[in-house]
């Protein structure tokens, strides 16, 4: 089977089945699609819905997350995770104000220049914004193509050059083509060739999947476990910040003391908060980065 056959079956599985996702509207702009891909790192779609929603609602443009202050962007963030995310998302906000008029950059050398723009986001968007025509890797994407083109169970833990050549192989000719052979291995990585459970017998290119021709064999490498959150100083400084994002003013350390019992730990993730930039020490007090008096 040709790689632009596999591209060919894929695209038409994913017209048909593809999850109605308000970013992959066709009106919809760079910087949300931006704004999306930022979102969904680590983070499930259900999740970032309507947080997606209420941010673009309030800063539709770079140019308006860039006027307003980082204590903003974390309040905003919310419980999504990971809030750091929320600070480079401000950032690239302020640099495409700055660098590009407040215009969400085509080239991909511009786009990886970004704050917090990776190797998989400047693709992202470059191909679902722009229509361009570029590898677009992510673990399920790794994943599909290991599996269907080189009979492997599973990619490995990180994306290497081989996987963006791989990748690439298999897209047509044709940016705009290419471009939704991208959506459709992602989406088919998400959703039918799935880490644990896979459902081949849904998957459209099953029977040329060199994969389930060798006999579906399992991972070799050691299982990767979910990671933990309870008890972590991930959960120590997600309450941390809630207490900070209610807050009018500077959090005495009295107020910060009532959220976790064990002090080292509560220290040292109040610390973690300080040195990511996303909190501010003020005398005996806290508040979020930006958001200090006067």
């Amino acid at each position: 089977m040709p790689e632009t056959t596999l591209a060919a079956a894929a695209i038409r599985w994913y017209d048909e089945n593809a999850r109605d996702l308000p970013w992959r509207e066709p009106d919809v702009g760079a910087w949300a699609i931006l704004v999306s891909e930022i979102m969904l790192q680590q983070t499930p779609v259900v999740r970032v819905l309507p947080a997606w929603r209420a941010w673009l609602s309030r800063w539709p443009t770079p140019a308006a997350l860039a006027a307003d202050t980082p204590a903003e962007a974390i309040r905003m963030w919310g419980r999504l995770g990971y809030p750091r995310r929320a600070l480079r998302l401000r950032e690239c906000a302020v640099a495409i104000v700055e660098r590009h008029s407040g215009v969400v950059p085509t080239d991909l050398d511009a786009l990886l220049a970004l704050p917090g723009v990776g190797t998989y986001t400047a693709r992202a968007v470059a191909t679902f914004a722009y229509g361009q025509r570029h590898p677009v890797v992510d673990t399920n994407v790794r994943r599909f193509v290991a599996r269907a083109v080189a009979g492997e169970p599973d990619a490995g833990p990180a994306t290497r050059p081989a996987d963006l050549v791989a990748t690439e192989a298999l897209l047509p000719a044709e940016p705009v083509r290419a471009a939704r052979a991208s959506a459709a291995f992602m989406e088919l990585g998400a959703l039918i060739c799935t880490a644990r459970t896979p459902r081949c017998a849904d998957c459209p290119v099953t029977e040329v999947c060199a994969w389930r021709a060798s006999g579906r064999p399992a991972p070799t490498g050691p299982t990767r476990r979910p990671q933990q959150y309870a008890g972590t100083d991930r959960q120590v400084r997600g309450l941390l910040l809630a207490v900070l994002r209610e807050a009018t003013g500077p959090v005495p350390h009295e107020r910060l003391d009532l959220v976790w019992a064990d002090a080292a730990q509560r220290s040292r993730a109040l610390a973690g908060l300080v040195a990511d930039g996303l909190v501010e020490l003020v005398g005996d007090a806290c508040v979020l980065a930006g958001d200090r008096p006067g």
